[in-house]
């Protein structure tokens, strides 16, 4: 992120075009600012404040319009750019001029030698002569050596094997050429994306077409270091789903390439179709012909998860049309890519039908029939139908639009409008923006945050700034892989099964450089006697241990079946690939896959007694008083990857005496103390287990940590060196199971008004292979659930044993699928009686005699609860009642987009447990304070150094304002603060703050009578010198306090609402979420800011759940979607573009911590607001185009599964929605001149 907004800044102060920005400001505008960022992924903000720093920046930045900061108080105060960190362009440091000159040097001296010598592996050659001498030397192997310019590529084709030889190709002048002429621009082959876009940006429109679809391709640090042609010849050696490709074809772009001695100049389409180049073919340069703009039509279309940055498309097309002044098609081209086929292919049938036509609405109908035939995804390619409707869909867009613009009969509603590049009335246009409609994705994010903060407990309640800020923003901060390699440090990689169910007979290495770099492979056998083969459990109660490695049976793919020990990561990674693993699936049965498939084979794990939910009331007396019933619906809910930022990560440093360090990322130290001490038979004093801050977890470093953390202890237990491991994207995705898949079955009885009498639920829950958390999954899906006053409730819920990795809590686990499930049945409801599904969701919400009927003792007391009114705030606003009125007016009149809005109400259950703290006075006066909650970026250190100056605040003349800076929180060690429990469940953060407030009361007790007596010689005592007196007076400076809830108050209530406002492309399915309203009971804040922070990220996160992120597994269980090129998180540019957080402060309630509420998962139940607002918008899509595809085979009633993805979306919308259109226009008649083709 750091690096984006600098790149940004600096090039845009580079701009001499641009006037002198005021002081503190750069030339940056607030856009280029705000997509800087696009691209990035950040799983814990929710980007808006991201984007507000970035905007601070931009001369054109409104300050008043920037969200909560600590610079000024917003509303109180007035925003100032002095109040800011000072900026000045001409004070920012690059690259250091005398590190540019010695590389310099040092690559002139290269150019000196006939071949340029490597010690290191490198080789630099100077000229295409010297990279042929180089592929004629004797060492020359394409399997040993890579050639590379940028090496983006490896993001997206990861090395399979070493290489020890590397050719830079970069510093050859032919490859970096730039010419224009009028015939065209020449690009060289390693001339970056960037500067290909800057090139493109100053020519005519088609170049400037070109350079705008290059702009939406990966992001802006990959573009300006990845090459257009190692993009090209990626696309012509692999399967790459190439945007340039695509783009280029449609432009009859030609390029040169080097074959030995030979120079060829061939079109891009026949260069694409050769068999694949071998690596001593070179393309030299990329020639893009001049068209002009008289009588030209060129357009580009992409659809990818993400509008603006890092995702490649589900389909990518361009197309160029040249037209006479009979307005006929005297030549086109039609370019696609990206559908399931290897590389990018032309239309041809379909261009010579065209050739010759003049566009009519039966023109445009039967040239879309013939592309249907000639767009063929392969068949292993997903979405295949879906693919087809892409192209479908943009090939419409451009000939209706470029239809319009010759002014053909064809009556034809244009999806965008009048944009096509071309003549208009027979004037030539060469400003297409001045035809653009505004895309909603482009316009700007704001938004708003309202909360109170309190003087009352000062300095908590105050949105004082989140310790360590400063040093996670420079990289400073130190995480476990950033520790040091002690001496003779080793690495570790898993192996792991990718059979679901089989015997392991061995394991072995293909014979590359990886395998030689084995120093020895670790598995079950290798557990010392005593110790127990176990990776991971969570209640020992439950009896379910799973075990570090498969031994001698693999239960799931994806499970541990060994560790590879090397001397670096990369080798040690490496060498992992390389691993051979012999299965065998004799006398075993055939694995349990699916929900339905343990069913069948009664595959289940136990719920115990005390994690069983309780139905309310008869369910079948409730459905005897029901009008109407909905009988075995059902909807579906797949699973979510954690994606924190650092992977899992351990360090193990082997001690004297049978003792280990272990230095783990992770949410439960005090788990893998006790694992690690059971896996190595040794007693827990003996494994200290120390975790300073985590990059994320969300429930994925908790069970799931153990599993490195015990490999790592292991190997170095056995090896009596240090080992480390640090795990790539990839191995991480599969092994990390996520959150739960479940399968809800519903049976609702309700009357003609909308009240529901009863409900019964079958729920099925993917848990995998070993029971973990999810014995504790139906409680938390059912609490959700009861958020609604469903008359009667009953249910089922079968945790099914399945060979895929265990399922763990992630992120609010059950309570976001039971909320869900609970919108879901309502606006069933809602649809079958034809009523607004506001009314139905308001007329069930609880009073509070129905809320403790469902809740019992967790209701709390009535002034608590807060629902209701934060519900009537949103949905029964004058605000909410004129969006609903512009939206259908927007429907009404927009064909090919749809909005729908949607608002719902959350309840949450948080549950108290018990935790340690310890406060320590040091004897100059500063502070260190232990929890037993760790620091994974949920401000849990910030909210402690509050409670720990408000604690001991009275101790002080000013308040405590003094000790602000004297306090430090200090990372967690398992043998110096025992019983620190989890870190989960949304509650650990005021936990840990009262056990520090009771810890703090203590030394106020032991500190007061000094106070007292150095009062009576002065009238004020400072910090230091009271410290000092009880130092010298051998007064016992720190305190510990173990907090435990009052059996009486274990439980609270959390309530929210959330509006969202979306908006659908008809065509292609994807999703703008135009605005959010969050409003959230927060009780009284312990940090308002830290809490807002909370609120705004996890609230994306959800929307993750709910629209993109796709944890797509194959037919054996083995996660596929195992990287960031097929697993999309929310970037900037998916949140709200407006997005509005009001905290609402609810009645006080003493038994809470100074009557605060948890902020860390409640608020992601509010997402599914976005989910329900894109059904909305579907359904007038489907009552526009009369679509009845589902069960209910109906236009409104119709279930909507998770993830709602684009594939998801356009098929719910219709697939074929295009071809009736087109017919319907063509049987309703489109003139005189409409005659069919």
């Amino acid at each position: 992120m750091c690096m984006s907004i600098f790149s940004a800044l600096v090039k845009a102060d580079k701009k001499s075009d641009r006037p002198a920005p005021p002081a503190g400001f750069s030339k940056i505008t607030s856009s280029e600012a705000e997509k800087a960022v696009s691209g990035n992924l950040c799983r814990c903000t929710g980007y808006r404040p991201i984007v507000d720093a970035c905007k601070s920046f931009a001369s054109d930045v409104d300050l008043e319009d920037l969200g909560l900061n600590c610079f000024w108080k917003k509303g109180d105060e007035p925003a100032e750019v002095s109040k800011l960190p000072g900026y000045n362009s001409g004070a920012i440091c690059t690259f250091p001029e005398f590190l540019k000159s010695e590389i310099k040097s040092t690559l002139k001296q290269d150019n000196d030698v006939p071949i340029a010598v490597s010690d290191d592996g490198w080789y630099h050659p100077k000229s295409i002569e010297e990279l042929h001498r180089l592929f004629d030397s004797n060492w020359f192997d394409e399997n040993s050596v890579k050639i590379v310019a940028s090496n983006t590529g490896s993001g997206v084709y990861k090395d399979q094997d070493l290489y020890d030889k590397y050719i830079d190709i970069k510093g050859i002048p032919e490859l970096s050429v730039i010419n224009r002429s009028s015939k065209g621009i020449e690009l060289g082959s390693v001339v970056s994306i960037s500067k290909a876009i800057e090139v493109l940006s100053d020519g005519n429109l088609v170049f400037r077409k070109i350079a705008d679809h290059l702009n939406k391709v990966a992001s802006s640090f990959v573009r300006n270091t990845a090459t257009i042609g190692g993009n090209i010849m990626m696309a012509q050696r692999l399967p790459f789903e190439s945007d340039i490709a695509t783009v280029l074809l449609a432009a009859r772009s030609t390029v040169t390439i080097q074959v030995a001695s030979k120079r060829l100049s061939i079109t891009l389409e026949e260069f694409l179709e050769q068999p694949p180049c071998d690596s001593r073919t070179l393309l030299l340069s990329i020639f893009i012909p001049h068209w002009g703009s008289d009588d030209v039509a060129f357009e580009t279309f992409r659809a990818a998860p993400r509008p603006f940055g890092n995702a490649v498309s589900y389909v990518n097309s361009a197309f160029l049309a040249r037209t006479s002044g009979s307005h006929l098609i005297e030549d086109i081209c039609l370019a696609f890519g990206a559908y399931g086929v290897d590389h990018a292919l032309r239309a041809k049938k379909v261009e010579d039908f065209l050739k010759g036509k003049s566009l009519s609405s039966f023109v445009i109908l039967e040239a879309i029939q013939l592309l249907k035939d000639t767009v063929s995804p392969s068949e292993d390619t997903t979405h295949r139908e879906y693919r087809i409707s892409l192209a479908v869909s943009f090939l419409f867009n451009f000939l209706s639009a470029l239809a319009n613009s010759l002014n053909a009969p064809s009556n034809i509603d244009t999806p965008t409008g009048s944009y096509i590049n071309g003549t208009t009335n027979g004037s030539t246009v060469d400003s297409p923006e001045k035809h653009l409609k505004v895309d909603s994705n482009d316009l700007p994010i704001r938004s708003r945050q309202e909360m109170v903060s309190s003087d009352e407990y000062k300095p908590v309640g105050k949105p004082i700034k989140k310790v360590g800020a400063e040093i996670q923003a420079s990289g400073e901060a130190v995480y476990v892989d950033d520790i040091p390699a002690p001496k003779d440090c080793l690495y570790g990689a898993f192996i792991y099964s990718t059979h679901p169910h089989a015997h392991v007979k061995s394991i072995n290495f293909k014979s590359p450089l990886a395998s030689q770099k084995v120093i020895t492979v670790i598995t079950a056998k290798d557990i010392p006697s005593g110790g127990e083969n176990v990776g991971s459990t969570f209640l020992t109660v439950l009896g379910d241990d799973e075990p570090l490695f498969a031994n001698p049976i693999a239960e799931f793919a994806g499970q541990n079946i060994g560790v590879v020990i090397a001397e670096t990561q990369k080798y040690a990674n490496m060498a992992a690939k390389q691993a051979v693993v012999e299965y065998s699936t004799e006398n075993l049965q055939p694995p349990i896959l699916t929900i339905e498939d343990a069913i069948q084979r009664n595959s289940y794990f136990q719920t115990p007694p005390f994690f069983a939910p309780k139905p309310v009331g008869d369910y079948h007396n409730g459905m005897s008083e029901a009008d109407h019933k909905i009988l075995s619906a059902e909807v579906k809910l797949e699973s979510q990857y954690y994606f924190y930022m650092e992977t899992q990560a351990a360090l193990a440093i082997p001690d004297e005496d049978n003792c280990i360090t272990i230095y783990s990322s992770t949410q439960m130290p005090e788990l893998a103390q006790s694992l690690i001490a059971r896996c190595l038979g040794i007693p827990f004093h003996n494994v200290r287990v120390i975790s300073r801050r985590v990059g994320g977890g969300f429930g994925g470093k908790a069970m799931k940590a153990t599993h490195t953390a015990c490999a790592c202890a292991l190997a170095a237990f056995k090896l009596r060196r240090p080992v480390r491991m640090y795990l790539d994207r990839k191995t991480d995705m599969i092994m990390a199971g996520g959150r739960h898949p479940m399968k809800a079955k519903y049976s609702v009885g309700f009357k003609s008004d909308g009240k529901i009498t009863a409900l019964h639920l079958d729920l099925g829950i993917n848990a995998g292979i070993s029971a973990e958390v999810s014995p504790a999954l139906p409680r938390a899906i059912i609490g959700a659930l009861k958020k609604y006053n469903w008359g009667t409730l009953e249910f089922d819920t079968k945790v099914c044993k399945t060979n895929v990795s265990s399922k763990s809590a992630m992120r609010a686990p059950g309570d976001v699928q039971g909320s869900f499930i609970a919108e879901a049945i309502i606006e069933h409801v809602a649809s079958v009686l034809a009523l607004d599904t506001n009314t139905v969701r308001r007329k069930n919400l609880h009073d509070f005699e129905s809320l403790q009927v469902f809740f019992g003792e967790s209701a709390g007391e009535a002034s608590t609860y807060s629902l209701v009114s934060m519900f009537d705030k949103l949905a029964l606003s004058p605000e909410y009642k004129h969006r609903t009125a512009m939206i259908e007016q927007f429907n009404s009149s927009n064909k090919w987009k749809k909005r729908g809005i949607s608002c719902v109400p959350a309840t949450y259950e948080v549950n108290l447990r018990p935790t340690p703290a310890r406060v320590s006075i040091m004897n100059d006066g500063s502070i260190a304070v232990e929890v037993g909650g760790i620091e994974i970026g949920q401000g849990l250190w910030t909210k402690v150094k509050q409670m720990t100056v408000f604690g001991l605040g009275q101790l002080c003349p000013d308040g405590g304002e003094c000790l602000l800076d004297k306090v430090r929180v200090i990372q967690a060690d398992t043998l110096s603060l025992i019983q620190g429990g989890w870190t989960a469940g949304s509650t650990t953060s005021e936990t840990s703050c009262e056990a520090v407030r009771q810890s703090c009361v203590v030394l106020v007790e032991r500190l007061k009578p000094i106070k007292e007596s150095l009062e009576a010689q002065s009238n004020t005592v400072e910090w230091s010198a009271l410290i000092a007196q009880a130092s010298m007076a051998s007064v016992n400076l720190s305190a510990q306090a173990y907090w435990t809830p009052d059996p009486s108050f274990t439980s609270y209530m959390n309530y929210g609402a959330g509006t969202s406002e979306v908006e659908v492309d008809v065509l292609t399915g994807a999703t703008t979420i135009l605005r959010s309203d969050l409003v959230y009971d927060c009780g009284q804040s312990l940090n308002p800011a830290v809490d807002l922070g909370q609120i705004e990220g996890c609230f994306v996160q959800g929307i993750g759940f709910f629209t993109n992120e796709d944890y797509k597994t194959n037919s054996d269980g083995l996660v596929i979607h195992d990287s960031t090129w097929t697993y999309k998180i929310p970037t900037v540019d998916n949140i709200p573009k407006e997005f509005n957080v009001q905290m609402f402060n609810s009645a006080r309630d003493k038994k809470r911590v100074l009557s605060s509420k948890a902020s860390g998962e409640p608020p992601l139940l509010l997402a599914s607001s976005v989910h329900c607002a894109m059904r909305e918008a579907i359904r007038a899509a489907r009552k526009e185009f009369s679509v009845s595809t589902g069960p209910a085979n109906s236009a409104v009633t119709f279930q909507m599964d998770v993830p709602a993805t684009m594939p998801v979306v356009k098929e719910l919308c219709g697939l074929d929605v295009v071809e009736r259109y087109l017919e319907s226009v063509c049987a309703a008649g489109a003139g005189p001149n409409a005659t069919k083709a």
